[in-house]
This record gives C-alpha cells, sequence and structure tokens, in this order.
C-alpha cells in the first residue's frame, strides 16, 4: 500500500471519528434543546396556571367583600377578572394544545368557572336590586355553599393540573441532564478516540517511513565506506523506488569499482612489467659506456668523452623517474590503520635521509591511529624536499604539529633556496621540478606523490615560501580513532 493511502487512510478516520462525535453531538443537542424548550414552556404553563388561579381567587374574594359590606367598591377586581380570567384561559390553551390530558382540565376548569360566574352574577344583581329575592338566594344557595363547592373543585382541579406539569417537567429535566450527561461522556469518548487514532496513526507512519529511511541512509553509508551492499523493502509504494534505485546503485558501484580494481591491478602489473623492460636496456647503455671507457679510453677525445659522462647521469635519471612512477602507482596500496608515534616514524626517516651535518629540530609530534604507509610517504617526500633544496653549510628542518580537535597540522620547515610564488601550485604536478633536467635526484614525482596521499584523505596541504627564504609545507591529518 502507498504512503500517500496509508495517510490518507489515517485521516480518513479522524474525520470519520470526528464527523461521528459531531452527528452524536447534533442529536444530543437536539434533545438538550427540546428538553429546554419544554422546561421553558412549562414554566410559561406554571406561571399562567397560578395568574388564572390567582385571578379566580381575588373575584372570589372580592364577592365575598362585597356581599359582607354591600359596597360595589370590592367588586373592582371581580369585573377586572372578567376581563382576565378568559384571555388567561385562551393563553394557557396555546401553551397546552399538545396535552390532551391538561386541555381537559382546563375546559372542565372554565366550565366550572363559567357556572360560577353565572351563580354571582345571580347573587349581584339580587342583593343589588331585589332584597327578597337575595334573601331567597342566601337560604337555598349561599348558605348550602354553592359557590364554595365550585370554588373548591375549581382549587382541585388546579392542583391536580399543576401537580401533572410538575410531574413532566420533573421527567423533562431529568431527561435534560441525562442528554447533557451523554453529550459530555460521548465527547470525550470520540475525542479520546480521535487523540489514540491520530497518536497511534502518526507514530506508525513516522515510525514506519524513519525506519525505512535510516536504512537508506545507512545503506548510502556503506557505500561510502565501499561495502556495496542492499536494502531489504517488501513494501511497495513510494520509498521502494528510492530502495530499488539504491539497490541499482549499489550492485552497479560494485561492478564498477571492482572493473576498476581489476583494470588497477592490471595497470600495477603493466608498470612492474614496463618498468622492468625499460630498466633492462638503461642498464645496457650504462654498461656499454662502461665498456667503451674502460676499452677505448686512450682513444677517446676530450670532447666524445664529455658526451659520455653526461649519458650516465641520463640513464640514471630515466630509472629515477620509472622508480617514481612506480612510486606513484602504488599509492592507492591499503593497509590496516595501527598506532603511530610519529616522534619516532620522522626519527627514523631523518636518520635515513638526512645527512648527519644537517640540523633536525621535532617539537609536539604525537601518537596518531592512522596508515602507517601513507603517513610515512608523506613525511619522507617532503624531508627528502626539505634536504634536496637546503643551501650548502645551512641545513636545517623544523618539523612541528598543532593540534586541533581531533585533527593534527603537521609543517614541515626548511631554510633553503625557496619557491617562487608563481610555482607554488605548478610543483604539485608530476614531473614538475625546480631543478635541471640532468640532475639525477629530482625527478618532479615526491610532492606529486604527497599530493595523491593528501587529496585521498580528503586533507589538504599549503606551501608558503618565497625565493631564497626557505620553504613551509603545512598539511593536515586526521586521528582515526579506534571504536
Amino acid at each position: 500500500m502507498k504512503l500517500s493511502t496509508q495517510i490518507l487512510l489515517a485521516f480518513s478516520l479522524i474525520i470519520l471519528l470526528s464527523v461521528a462525535d459531531s452527528y452524536t453531538n447534533y442529536r444530543l443537542s437536539r434533545k438538550v434543546h427540546l428538553n429546554s424548550q419544554f422546561l421553558s414552556k412549562s414554566e410559561d404553563v406554571i406561571r399562567n396556571s397560578n395568574k388564572t388561579h390567582r385571578a379566580i381567587l381575588e373575584m372570589q374574594s372580592a364577592l365575598r367583600g362585597y356581599l359582607l359590606t354591600n359596597d360595589t367598591t370590592f367588586l373592582r377586581p371581580y369585573y377586572k377578572g372578567l376581563e382576565k380570567v378568559p384571555l388567561f384561559f385562551k393563553q394557557q390553551h396555546k401553551l397546552i394544545d399538545d396535552n390532551e390530558t391538561q386541555r381537559r382540565i382546563l375546559d372542565s376548569v372554565a366550565v366550572l368557572h363559567d357556572a360560577w360566574l353565572v351563580y354571582t352574577a345571580e347573587i349581584i344583581n339580587a342583593r343589588m336590586e331585589n332584597p327578597e329575592t337575595y334573601q331567597l338566594l342566601l337560604d337555598s344557595k349561599l348558605r348550602k355553599h354553592v359557590g364554595k363547592n365550585i370554588n373548591d373543585s375549581i382549587t382541585a382541579k388546579f392542583k391536580r393540573f399543576d401537580k401533572l406539569e410538575y410531574k413532566t417537567r420533573k421527567h423533562h429535566s431529568e431527561m435534560l441532564l441525562h442528554s447533557l450527561h451523554k453529550t459530555r461522556t460521548y465527547s470525550l469518548i470520540f475525542l479520546s478516540l480521535t487523540i489514540f487514532a491520530g497518536i497511534c496513526s502518526t507514530a506508525y507512519i513516522v515510525i514506519m517511513i524513519t525506519n525505512r529511511i535510516n536504512s537508506m541512509v545507512r545503506l548510502a553509508d556503506t557505500i561510502s565506506k565501499g561495502r556495496f551492499t542492499i536494502v531489504r523493502d517488501s513494501k511497495n509504494d513510494e520509498l521502494s523506488a528510492l530502495a530499488s534505485s539504491l539497490n541499482i546503485m549499489s550492485q552497479k558501484l560494485e561492478k564498477n569499482i571492482q572493473e576498476l580494481e581489476n583494470k588497477n591491478e592490471e595497470l600495477n602489473k603493466f608498470a612492474y612489467v614496463v618498468s622492468h623492460d625499460l630498466k633492462a636496456p638503461l642498464r645496457g647503455i650504462y654498461n656499454v659506456i662502461t665498456w667503451i671507457e674502460e676499452d677505448l679510453s686512450e682513444e677517446i677525445s676530450p670532447a666524445l668523452r664529455n658526451y659520455l659522462n653526461i649519458i650516465p647521469k641520463r640513464t640514471q635519471r630515466m630509472e629515477a623517474l620509472i622508480n617514481g612512477l612506480l612510486d606513484y602507482a602504488r599509492i592507492n596500496q591499503k593497509s590496516a590503520p595501527e598506532l603511530v608515534d610519529t616522534n619516532a616514524l620522522v626519527n627514523e626517516i631523518t636518520q635515513a635521509i638526512v645527512p648527519r651535518d644537517f640540523t633536525v629540530e621535532l617539537r609536539n609530534l604525537p601518537e596518531i591511529f592512522t596508515e602507517r604507509l601513507k603517513l610515512e610517504q608523506v613525511f619522507s617526500n617532503l624531508i627528502s624536499n626539505a634536504v634536496k633544496y637546503s643551501k650548502p653549510n645551512e641545513g636545517r628542518i623544523e618539523i612541528d604539529c598543532l593540534t586541533i580537535l581531533d585533527v593534527y597540522e603537521f609543517s614541515v620547515k626548511d631554510y633553503g633556496i625557496g619557491i617562487d610564488p608563481e610555482y607554488h601550485k605548478k610543483i604539485f604536478e608530476i614531473f614538475q621540478t625546480l631543478r635541471e633536467k640532468n640532475e639525477m635526484e629530482s625527478t618532479g614525482v615526491g610532492l606529486a606523490i604527497v599530493k595523491k596521499i593528501i587529496d585521498d584523505q580528503g586533507e589538504s596541504i599549503q606551501v608558503h615560501s618565497r625565493l631564497g627564504e626557505g620553504t613551509t609545507f603545512t598539511f593536515t591529518w586526521k586521528n582515526n580513532k579506534r571504536i
């Protein structure tokens, strides 16, 4: 499965969980809204019920006050109730239009109230206009508690109405609390699932990609170290193409390196064969010149002897060039790193190639874990160069070292004839020398060998010199610390 598909699936899962959470919250919020709406409406119902009942009670109190005092001012609440109570009934009908039981109770209250209004209207009219009729009504209805019975029935009906409303209100309150609790619970569950899915999918993708990229980095690292392995990748995604490309590159590099090694080996063999074949005629020429000088010494003219003296020098220079080429060809030979005491190494070299009348000063030379042969070649050629170009009777060589972290900066300084700055780069080219071509000891190969070794090590070399002021070669060398 491709990485893009896996990432898309992970995001899809998170989005689905978010959608499920939103849908669940929407459904629960609707329930919360409906229950809240009902409770708000229920408050209006109870408030209207209380107002209606209170208005009816005020009408009853007003009637009693009038009957006791015959003062019509007591009837003002009664007449106001005649206007307000029908409006309250109408409002209540609108509020409870979906509750059949409450509507029946309210209708029965309205019927009882209308019956009470008929009864009270008859008594008020009789009280105002006909005392005899009032007395009859007093004896036949009022004292028999007809009005009181109606009022008690109305009160009982209101109590039943309110009780039913409070019961329904309590149910919806519980439903509201339950919905709120479920909303919090489901929100927490979906949030936890979303976070868990996000963390798991992210961790899985990151770990998978990181591990695979690390394996490819390790492959690239091993390739850079000359070990041409391949990475095993059974996935079929975008990174598989990269892994396949790295494997193909590793295999091609291994093949090319093998071919190069074979060709280098063939070239080395060729160089040895050619050098042997070239040295044989040189020795022959040298022997012929020696025989001529021995057998015909009395017949040789001074001019011819001068020419004969030049030939051995040229043949010896030719042999030195061949030996220099062989040394240059052997640079790429590898050797195992070891702990090298550079002070002891340089002492051995100077005792072998530096004349006894020279002064050699060594300072701060450390122990290094490196390839001894290559470091020895560098010091040998630089010290040999210092000896060749020293001034007569002023043979002095100073070899020093500065340590910068795990890199050492060596310097080889002489007080010889110096080098013109215009030749500072040219001297590192093969066969380039500041000596005359007929001088055997200067082949122009030594500094080329030094430059090649330094470059192969990934280090740098610099020359600081002016004519007549001596020369200082400075090069860096890394300490390959043992693990």
